[in-house]
């Protein structure tokens, strides 16, 4: 219940300021419709597809964690993307973790364990908006479901870096993006064709690249996806069955009374 509470206050936060961000840059131009996109988690009996899931933790890893947290989400979910119990453990025990007090009453360094949630670049808000000209990078653990326009949109924004029109003039430390309201973001273009290399011989294009780390905080922002959407198949078919039965009950019980 408490990470459910946790998890709503963060997409409330994330799209406020998103919408604050975009209602700001707002004046510079009009936000482009992303395209849909058909993913493999849409749909009644939608499913994550997990190499690309797996690829797309990757290139989080790489890229986007250098910047933004992921608070709602521990090592022990990777399994959910099958990861093995060996792989988990060894990915968790790469970060190091502040735990304590010991026996002295201090603070110690442990390495990760598959129980800890993901480590956060910054130690706090004020270290990261000084490593990023004072900008706050928003968490990303329910930004698929936080954003307008949700997994398309994300996918759209980071395959929509373009050189700005012709007489248009950038504001220092700004990049052009089709699809951002207003077209100017402090993001820079964080993605290029071979910065994440795949060990799976899949190519690693930019498209590729945003596909995959989308399927990835898709399923960040809702890891039991696919559970909701088999217990709801289950009621469906529950309902149709009950409903059979209650229409055969009624016409035995009302036969003789025509």
């Amino acid at each position: 219940m408490v990470n459910v509470l946790r998890r709503s206050a963060l997409a409330g936060l994330a799209l406020a300021c998103g919408i604050g961000i975009g209602a700001a840059a707002h004046a510079a131009g009009e936000a482009v419709e992303p395209p849909a996109i058909d993913w493999s988690f849409n749909g009644l009996f939608g499913t994550f597809d997990r190499a690309a899931t797996q690829r797309g933790f990757h290139v989080y890893k790489q890229v986007c964690s250098s910047c933004h947290s992921m608070d709602l989400i521990a090592y022990r979910n990777l399994a959910q993307l099958g990861f093995s119990e060996e792989e988990v453990a060894a990915i968790a025990a790469e970060y190091r973790i502040t735990d304590g007090p010991d026996e002295n009453g201090e603070m110690f360094q442990r390495p990760g364990i598959p129980a800890d949630r993901f480590v956060a670049p910054f130690p706090n808000e004020e270290a990261a908006r000084l490593a990023n000209n004072g900008a706050l990078p928003p968490d990303l653990s329910v930004m698929a479901k936080a954003r307008a326009g949700g997994p398309d949109y994300l996918y759209a924004f980071l395959t929509g870096y373009v050189d700005p029109p012709d007489g248009t003039e950038l504001m220092p430390g700004m990049s052009w993006n089709t699809y951002y309201p207003g077209h100017q973001v402090a993001m820079p273009n964080l993605l290029f064709p071979d910065g994440v290399p795949y060990t799976d011989g899949t190519e690693a294009s930019v498209h590729q690249q945003a596909y995959d780390v989308t399927n990835f905080l898709m399923f960040t922002a809702e890891p039991s996806l696919e559970e909701r959407k088999e217990m709801g198949v289950k009621v469906i078919l529950f309902l149709i069955v009950f409903t059979a039965l209650m229409y055969a009950v009624k016409r035995k019980l009302w036969a003789d009374v025509h």
